[in-house]
């Protein structure tokens, strides 16, 4: 079989993605995750059809939509959709900004990572004109637009610092 370790990627990613929806986010919280879930789904697909658009990052294998989409719909779609919910599910907003920040810097950094693997040991990611700073940076970013979506939706404050 072709590019096998890369199918079991995905498919792992898939299942990992699911176990976390539904076992490790709250009931009481489902209604913030869907929101953080949908809200991290548009803008990574804004930011991901940039860079593919741009041949700034290429995705050579693909178990999904490998003629319709050029970029990676497994990772796009469903793991940094759940891994935002995740994310805002256990937010530590009553914390001081440093424990706010290593959230971050633990959520952010656990993807690079993931990403960094995936770019030496398969081929389902390729940098082309990209750095792994460059996604840490925009996975960040994306991570604060989705706080501050979260908690203008929630509690009608647009503006924080973390």
């Amino acid at each position: 079989m072709e590019h096998k370790k890369e199918k079991i990627v995905e498919v792992l990613v898939g299942v990992l993605s699911l176990i976390i929806i539904f076992k490790l986010i709250p009931r009481e919280k489902s209604r913030p995750a869907v929101l953080a879930y949908l809200f991290k789904l548009v803008i990574t697909w804004l930011f991901g059809l940039l860079v593919v658009e741009k041949d700034a990052i290429n995705y050579p294998v693909r178990l999904f939509f490998k003629n319709a989409y050029k970029g990676s719909f497994t990772f796009e779609y469903i793991a940094y959709p759940t891994l935002c919910a995740l994310f805002n599910s256990y937010y530590p907003e009553k914390k001081g900004p440093l424990v706010k920040l290593c959230y971050y810097l633990f959520h952010t950094g656990f993807i690079i990572i993931g990403e960094v693997l995936a770019l030496k040991y398969t081929k389902l990611i390729q940098y082309e004109n990209w750095k792994w700073y460059w996604s840490f940076t925009t996975i960040w970013f994306t991570y604060y637009c989705s706080r501050l979506f979260h908690r203008w939706f929630f509690r009608g404050r647009l503006f924080i610092i973390l």
